[in-house]
């Protein structure tokens, strides 16, 4: 499934975009450290913002 990310913005290593699935918002934050397996999905973009502020990267 190929995702259209919108509204992309980066916080320290993380990124953080919205999409569009199933006629639903969702949010993604994903680490972009080599080694680094952070990624989740949330359904409001504080929580996704919050998540990449607190990301503790272990690489």
């Amino acid at each position: 499934m190929n995702r259209r990310f919108r509204n992309l913005r980066r916080i320290g290593l993380v990124n953080v975009a919205s999409y569009a699935e199933r006629g639903r918002n969702r949010h993604l934050a994903a680490c972009t450290a080599p080694r680094c397996d952070f990624s989740a999905e949330y359904d409001s973009r504080a929580a996704a913002e919050l998540a990449a502020r607190t990301h503790r990267c272990p690489a």
